[in-house]
């Protein structure tokens, strides 16, 4: 079985569609794909567990990120129809880069049935791909982190040259939690909302892109020293600009405090936001056991897990 790896943004996002830098981290969470003969055309089955109404909801895009592989790759249905079998730990939620770990998988389980031995930077490519027939205008981070994992800072080319990718060196993964809002949005949607505000507010946004930039300069010192107290404090200032720009809201709010009551060293929305999920950073399995159980009783699905793996 082939992998992708789920995401969470620790920094960035939103803001990396407009070509500032962000930073990423790969979950030990991951979804995973086999691609067999098929019977007739497409046969999909997905087995991935879910946040209830998440495939649902995410019907029209999934289909497409499925016919962009399809494409991608050249597969003649009629003549090869194939069966594609999804799996893995990683629960369908927004904000985790589930449609990324989807692309990512099959890519790798397309390249190995048809015997094609791509490298990690060509199954991005595939990834990225697939991305982009799904939700319209994918940074390209989710793929990146889905494809090659760990800790990575991610700068998209806007003028659609090579992105700019880092690895960041940490020593070892940092448990984390991931808290479910239980709400769906469509990221394109989102996206766009914050493009119209951006046109309507562009002295607004520039003061906040600036703000920003030295939010992601120093984040990524703390990181590379694993000065964990630091970088919690910076995502709890990176959640603020996400509130100015229009996509947090007042469950994601309401599970800020929550974690951060009960000892997260900074939380934040991660990925599209206006629902999706909340990542609480939490070192050592004790703090993340304390906040994760926090969470539990406020009524929040959780997922314990670590980044950076």
């Amino acid at each position: 079985m082939d992998v992708g790896y789920g995401k969470t943004i620790l920094f960035g996002e939103h803001f990396v569609v407009y070509g500032l830098p962000a930073i990423a981290a790969a979950l030990s969470d991951h979804t995973t794909a086999v691609v067999e003969d098929g019977n007739s055309g497409l046969e999909f089955i997905d087995n991935r567990p879910e946040t209830p109404g998440y495939k649902t909801t995410k019907k029209d895009e999934i289909q497409r990120q499925l016919n962009a592989l399809i494409e991608y790759f050249k597969i003649d249905l009629g003549k090869t129809p194939i069966k594609i079998i999804l799996g893995g730990n990683l629960v369908c939620a927004s904000g985790i880069g589930a449609s990324a770990a989807l692309a990512a998988s099959i890519a790798r389980a397309m390249s190995r049935k048809f015997k094609l031995d791509m490298d990690d930077d060509q199954i991005n490519d595939a990834a990225y791909f697939s991305e982009q027939a799904g939700s319209g205008t994918p940074s390209g981070i989710d793929n990146t982190c889905a494809v090659f994992g760990g800790f990575i800072t991610f700068e998209k080319n806007l003028q659609g040259g090579k992105n700019k990718i880092e690895k960041l060196s940490v020593k070892k993964p940092v448990e984390i939690v991931l808290a479910n809002s239980g709400i769906t949005q469509e990221t394109k949607i989102v996206v766009g909302d914050v493009k119209s505000l951006k046109e309507k507010n562009p002295q607004e946004f520039e003061k906040i892109f600036a703000e920003y930039r030295m939010i992601f300069n120093d984040a990524v010192s703390e990181i590379k020293n694993e000065n964990w107290k630091k970088v919690g404090q910076l995502m709890n200032k990176n959640h603020l600009l996400l509130q100015k720009i229009t996509v947090s809201c007042k469950e994601l709010d309401e599970m800020q405090k929550i974690a951060l009551d009960a000892g997260a060293l900074g939380a934040k929305l991660t990925g599209t936001g206006r629902g999706g999920l909340l990542v609480a950073l939490t070192p050592g399995t004790e703090l993340q056991e304390k906040v994760g159980k926090a969470m539990e009783k406020a009524g929040f699905e959780v997922s314990m897990t670590k980044i950076g793996v």
